[in-house]
């Protein structure tokens, strides 16, 4: 039988020896405050790339130092920062695995910057937050070079592929949401110009043959946010602007609880399937789907291209590994220095 999960995939130039994609989810690990990945980061992903992820996506990575989550959050504002990125993924191609970076800025939702940025004054609804200050034109096209400028650090440093942080309430989903973009100029009527504005930014700096992904909040679970109609129409017009693989999420404007169905295994993928039906456009999968069966499942109904693992990566470094004994596979890719254990 087929081995659906373990079945190559390439997009352009990148070449993936399997459907399972390392899910980017911040450490919180940084020790100088400077942005720059240490000991901890390189661990981290590298014994990934050993346990046998396909693609390993880094963390949340920032492209002003204010529009970090935390100061102990990743940033690619520098180009002292490169080499220090170089470091980990030189390391990790070594394992035979590829590794992108996923860049972003958290707009309204940055906790540690001292006045946070947003499309509009609108503080989120939660004491952990402060009211953020209104971007003015000027300043919105300041951003959009920032994305531009760190893509090509991340470049630089070698990275396989650039995935773009559209979700999880972080500043281009506040452009693109009206829920949070209350602007009265040409960025708060036509709700894409900033994401595509940063699309065209980072293409500009990328390979022609190097794919690029958006990770998108296909549902805000919020009163006033945007539904799955809308972040299709998102899609269309980003696919246009350049992205290639759409990697699907949700949520992160809502209230936790208030519209949102709860979680479970797959609760995402329809929402996966859908984007991929309406833009016949690569999609990645993810959402609790560390049950083998379920992202073997996933990949085989043709519901997604690539399955990705988030916590599950965090609970067992070598998931892929693991996850093919148990669909039967004979041929484990398995280092030779664990071989005596399999």
């Amino acid at each position: 039988m087929e081995n659906h999960l373990f079945s190559p995939y390439t997009i352009k130039s990148l070449q993936l020896k399997n459907r399972v994609v390392m899910a980017p989810m911040c450490q919180y690990s940084v020790t100088a405050m400077d942005g720059s990945p240490n000991d901890w980061h390189y661990i981290h992903y590298v014994s990934r790339a050993i346990g046998g992820a396909g693609l390993i996506i880094m963390e949340m990575t920032d492209v002003d130092p204010d529009g970090r989550i935390t100061n102990y959050d990743l940033g690619l504002w520098s180009d002292e920062q490169i080499p220090d990125f170089a470091r980990v993924i030189k390391s990790v191609h070594q394992h035979d695995a590829k590794i992108g970076i996923q860049l972003a800025h958290a707009g309204r939702k940055a906790e540690d910057a001292e006045t946070p940025v947003a499309p509009s004054a609108i503080r989120y609804p939660s004491d952990r937050y402060k009211e953020p200050k209104e971007l003015t034109a000027d300043e919105v096209h300041e951003m959009v070079q920032k994305f531009g400028a760190a893509a090509r650090r991340a470049v630089e440093a070698g990275v396989d592929v650039i995935e773009l942080h559209g979700a999880h309430g972080y500043l281009i989903q506040q452009f693109q949401s009206p829920l949070t973009n209350h602007r009265t100029d040409a960025y708060g009527t036509s709700l894409e110009k900033f994401g595509v504005e940063v699309i065209q930014s980072v293409k500009k700096e990328m390979p022609d043959d190097m794919p690029l992904i958006l990770r998108i909040s296909a549902v805000e679970y919020a009163d006033g946010g945007y539904d799955l109609d809308h972040a299709i129409k998102l899609c269309h017009v980003y696919k246009q602007a350049g992205v290639d693989v759409f990697h699907v999420s949700s949520g992160g404007e809502g209230h936790p609880g208030v519209r949102k169905p709860g979680n479970y295994p797959g609760y995402q993928v329809p929402f996966a399937r859908a984007i991929s039906n309406e833009l016949d456009a690569p999609v990645i999968a993810v959402g609790m789907l560390e049950d083998p069966a379920l992202a073997q499942s996933v990949v085989a109904n043709e519901d997604a291209d690539l399955i990705a693992i988030a916590r599950g990566f965090l609970r067992d470094p070598y998931w892929p590994i693991h996850a093919a004994r148990e669909l039967g596979m004979k041929d484990l890719d398995v280092p030779k220095q664990y071989i005596r254990a399999y």
